[in-house]
């Protein structure tokens, strides 16, 4: 049995935050990669999201794609809105449990800082582009975001963040697999792990675990969300999935009539309080198992402590299921994502074989790491696309493609 039953409460609030023995403590941070002397109102924590909301990268997830492109409507998800609703779970759940509100708010916002434009269909291109060349992922170009490619300030590139929020970002969604034949890690996270050791054999801190399931309670929801509002499926259709077929029938049992948009809002708040309250449940049940006494043992523990209960992994997976059959793959997306496709690999081709195209920083950032070297060409190549947002992308794609635009 756990040793402190107070960890055991139920409702909002029942431990103050970062006050369990296994939350991350700002005290305990293994610090910066360089030293810097710290912030007398702010903590450690603090100061790492505040530097990632005040990011470049961070502002221009305003019109990066989650699934529709930015043009598409007003009230469809970004990457910036997702993240912001993510870090708003992660919180939230982060309090409940007594861990540092501050370290889960910093990694839920940083965590989808290296998608590229055009959401998921962007990523597939840019690494087929960059098959040649090692590759391309989100999770390893988050990395080279926050330690390569902000050039804010004038010690060091990068944020220099903590250790703890560095790790959690690369590990949110679980350990990393060692360098095996066949498998090799991304090549920044491979090439800071060589700097500065991440543990990525190991689980991450609670913290980001609570991001990493909280950006599956925030995606999954909001696109049932924003499908429904696009015409792709109904709320009838939904109606069909446990356990939003119960939502839906006692929405309509105590509120007949209820207009289609406030019926949507009233579904999606109830299945994401339904999806919160089974985690903290099961999260609690792992607590009382394995006992950690520090964040240390929860990183050697031998399983993730974050998690659903079996029944609503179950019905994420349907939910799941369901989404990549009548949204992600609707006939209408797909005509979007084919189109956006082609935009950044014909866009790659170009500035691999013409780099002197390329704006003026980015061909003396190319002159310095040698432009015989396609690997470096290739890897700088991606980060000016990566780093574009949905719109400047196809302003780009004109300016280059279209004879008639002006450069």
């Amino acid at each position: 049995m756990i040793a402190d039953q107070s960890l055991l409460r139920t409702g909002p609030g029942a431990l103050s935050p970062g006050s369990a023995v296994f939350a991350c403590r700002p005290d305990q941070t293994r610090g910066r990669l360089k030293p810097e002397p710290e912030s007398p109102t702010r903590s450690v924590f603090q100061r790492d999201r505040d530097r990632i909301l005040h990011s470049g990268a961070f502002r221009k997830l305003k019109y990066k794609t989650q699934v529709f492109v930015y043009h598409e409507g007003d009230y469809y998800r970004t990457r910036l809105t997702h993240s912001l609703e993510v870090a708003q779970i992660a919180r939230s759940v982060s309090r409940t449990l007594g861990l540092n509100e501050d370290l889960a708010e910093a990694v839920a916002l940083a965590h989808d800082l290296g998608h590229t434009c055009f959401g998921h269909a962007g990523e597939e291109a840019l690494n087929e582009a960059m098959r040649p060349y090692g590759g391309f992922s989100h999770n390893d170009q988050t990395l080279r975001i926050l330690t390569r490619l902000e050039r804010r300030y004038a010690e060091f590139d990068g944020l220099n963040l903590t250790w703890e929020t560095l790790e959690g970002v690369v590990k949110h969604n679980g350990p990393l697999l060692p360098e095996l034949p066949g498998h090799r890690l991304p090549t920044t996270i491979r090439e800071f792990q060589e700097v500065w050791d991440l543990e990525l054999g190991t689980n991450p801190g609670m913290e980001a675990q609570v991001a990493a399931l909280a950006d599956d309670i925030a995606y999954n929801n909001h696109d049932i969300d924003d499908g429904v509002r696009a015409g792709l499926f109904t709320l009838d259709e939904i109606a069909e999935l446990p356990p939003l077929d119960g939502i839906i029938a006692g929405l309509r049992d105590r509120y007949p009539g209820l207009d289609h948009t406030r019926m949507i809002h009233e579904t999606i708040r109830r299945m994401i309080d339904l999806m919160v309250t089974d985690l903290i449940a099961e999260t609690r049940r792992r607590i009382a198992e394995v006992d950690p006494r520090s964040a240390a043992e929860v990183r050697s523990a031998p399983r993730a402590l974050v998690a659903f209960g079996d029944g609503m992994r179950e019905h994420d997976r349907v939910l799941r299921g369901f989404l990549k059959q009548r949204m992600y793959r609707h006939y209408k997306v797909n005509r979007v994502t084919s189109k956006t496709r082609r935009v950044v690999s014909e866009l790659f081709g170009l500035f691999m074989a013409e780099p002197e195209c390329l704006p003026t920083e980015w061909q003396v950032d190319l002159a310095a790491m040698g432009a015989s070297d396609d690997t470096s060409r290739a890897r700088l190549v991606a980060d000016y696309i990566a780093g574009m947002t949905d719109r400047f992308a196809l302003a780009e794609y004109e300016r280059m493609f279209d004879m008639e635009s002006k450069t």
